[in-house]
């Protein structure tokens, strides 16, 4: 049975399925995308991302379910009558033709007239600022440049819904962080529906309103950026997005502490944060790098100093000790690679907020690691 759709969905997916040879490439997908929205597949290769795009696209048949776009079935409605278009990874660019011919290309297949075309083209030019390059050819273009007009062509057209496979990959690191909010911005000014498709976790909570997560042919969770990093729906999630910390352990439900062997002391959950569990069952905690805080001590007074916080006033649960084995600094913040004593490894970040410190952390040096009790998060399996 198909989700009940909602009346401000542009997109709705309704129990597909695709089969390829035996193996499920997606397997059971239900799935609203809004009017307006930036929303991102998500996932690692194999995922089932890209064929879920390629389906909304009609380049794909689903094997079961539905594919509604703005209200309508589109079962029997072929890619080139759909109300999408597609920017492809390789944008596609015809080489031997003009960037203005480029753009207007999907004009001229469906006949529109050389004014309203002209005019259309010109838009699309100076939506993604590249009014002065209509005459250049695409070798004389930047990565970046390329990847705008594979932009003004899919846009020109004025589909209801944009679809972008992995539509940065190419491009290097600087200019690919300037481009997303150049996207971001174009998708905006033009209010059409865009889903993308990538494996890049930063580049998904950058642009998007909302996101999927996908694992072998499911959606594991759906949410905003800020809910799946903070509230991930289970481990794999957690482990996924980012970087977490997570230690396994049994729960009083009474305290709200989770003890774990080989912590020096419990971790204490916030109430808000609950579980839903009982006493003494297992649980797996998370908490990301950038929520715990690191701090020199003494070597001779390690075992008192752990339950010290960073006023030295007595903690009872969220701290532990153990020596800097790695350090990565990367300018802005610095990871610190935390080994415990009972030998596994939590990873600690740090903001440069200042040039220099009074009391700079370097390897093996032994440390303090503690938290608030809002930082940890419950992962389910």
């Amino acid at each position: 049975m198909g989700v009940a759709q909602d009346t401000d969905a542009l997109v709705s997916i309704q129990g597909v399925v695709k089969d390829f040879g035996g193996v499920r490439a997606v397997d059971t997908v239900d799935l609203e995308i809004r009017r307006g929205e930036f929303f991102s597949l998500l996932g690692g290769s194999g995922c089932g991302k890209t064929t879920l795009l390629r389906m909304l696209g009609g380049f794909e048949t689903p094997t079961a379910g539905r594919i509604l776009i703005d209200g309508q079935d589109m079962a029997d409605v072929p890619a080139y009558r759909r109300p999408v278009n597609m920017m492809f990874q390789s944008y596609a660019l015809f080489p031997h033709m003009s960037v203005e011919r480029n753009v207007a290309f999907g004009l001229e297949q469906d006949r529109v007239g050389r004014a309203e075309r002209d005019q259309r083209v010109s838009e699309a030019l100076e939506m993604v600022q590249l009014a002065d390059f209509g005459r250049r050819k695409p070798h004389q273009l930047s990565g970046g440049q390329r990847q705008r007009v594979a932009l003004a062509r899919a846009l020109v057209k004025r589909p209801k819904l944009l679809l972008l496979d992995e539509p940065l990959a190419a491009l290097d690191r600087k200019l690919r962080e300037k481009t997303q909010f150049e996207l971001a911005n174009i998708q905006e000014k033009v209010g059409i529906t865009f889903i993308m498709v990538t494996h890049d976790q930063e580049e998904a909570m950058t642009l998007s309103d909302r996101l999927a997560v996908m694992n072998a042919g499911r959606i594991v969770q759906v949410g905003t950026p800020g809910d799946i990093y903070e509230f991930p729906a289970n481990r794999l999630v957690g482990e996924f997005i980012g970087t977490i910390n997570v230690f396994e352990g049994h729960l009083d439900a009474d305290s709200g502490m989770v003890r774990c062997a080989g912590l020096d002391l419990p971790i204490l959950l916030e109430e808000r944060i609950g579980t839903g569990g009982s006493r003494g069952e297992t649980v797996a905690i998370g908490i990301r790098p950038e929520k715990m805080r690191i701090r020199k001590i003494d070597r001779a007074s390690e075992a008192s100093d752990v339950g010290a916080g960073t006023d030295a006033a007595p903690l009872a649960a969220n701290a532990l000790t153990g020596h800097i084995e790695d350090i990565a600094y990367l300018g802005d913040l610095s990871i610190f690679h935390v080994r415990l004593a009972d030998g596994r490894k939590v990873q600690v970040s740090r903001t440069n907020i200042t040039r220099r410190r009074d009391e700079p952390l370097t390897w093996e040096d032994a440390v303090a690691v503690d938290w608030d009790a809002a930082a940890p998060v419950v992962l389910h399996q």
